[in-house]
């Protein structure tokens, strides 16, 4: 269970850049959806790097509440916890736990980095549940007073939404700061991948350099990065 390992254990599993080729194809063959609809399934990929901000020593109240609010979010539907705890019926009686437990966590700790954080939990509720403003509205406050970490973050969700929507110089802005920012939660190589992904529609030949940069780095980024030329080849 994602509370039982430690920062460094998660961040080695790099998740994220696991999921990345995915997420990024979903949106690319689903952008009028994402932009009626809110990116349903969009918003599962984005939590994926979420739980890496959860740490083993729990020295605050903060970040018990925290952890506590996570796994309710990870909550199994339709059938009981193994481990004894909370299960619902329904995805819709899961998310309103969720939202209720998060909005008051930010209210009782408004300010703190785990506000922030239940914060960005709460826009990506928003997002999975149809209201892109809003997710948009929480994702912007967090980049804007969060720790470096999760604004990176935050930022990489806006990115998302701003390629979905087709504003693209939004997009690349964002990208480009965090490339040459890169943080625990998103690296260069991430944020690289992400922004050579939105640059394919409309300028493939710099896509290609940018993944090609990549492909010669080990590990699952440059596996992403081979596929991804392959698969630009494919499709021009």
């Amino acid at each position: 269970m994602a509370g039982n390992l430690t920062r460094k254990e998660l961040l080695k599993q790099d998740k994220f850049t696991v999921e990345a080729e995915n997420t990024w194809d979903w949106v690319s063959t689903h952008r009028k959806e994402v932009v009626r609809y809110g990116g349903i399934g969009l918003a599962v990929i984005l939590l994926v790097a979420a739980v890496f901000y959860y740490r083993a020593s729990q020295s605050s109240v903060r970040e018990e509440i925290l952890g506590e609010d996570m796994a309710l979010m990870n909550a199994p539907i339709g059938q009981p916890a193994p481990n004894g705890g909370p299960s619902f019926a329904t995805q819709a009686a899961r998310d309103d736990a969720a939202k209720k437990a998060f909005t008051k966590l930010a209210s009782d700790y408004s300010g703190s980095e785990e506000a922030y954080v239940s914060e960005y939990y709460l826009g990506t509720i928003s997002l999975d549940t149809g209201n892109v403003d809003d997710a948009r509205k929480k994702y912007q406050d967090v980049a804007d007073h969060a720790g470096a970490n999760y604004a990176s973050l935050a930022k990489l969700a806006l990115a998302q939404l701003d390629f979905a929507q087709n504003r693209m110089s939004e997009a690349e802005t964002i990208l480009k700061d965090l490339m040459d920012h890169p943080t625990d939660l998103v690296s260069k190589a991430q944020a690289t991948f992400t922004y050579a992904k939105t640059l394919e529609p409309t300028k493939p030949d710099e896509a290609r350099k940018l993944l090609s940069t990549l492909a010669s780095q080990q590990g699952d980024i440059g596996q992403l990065a081979t596929t991804e030329i392959s698969n630009l080849g494919q499709r021009q």
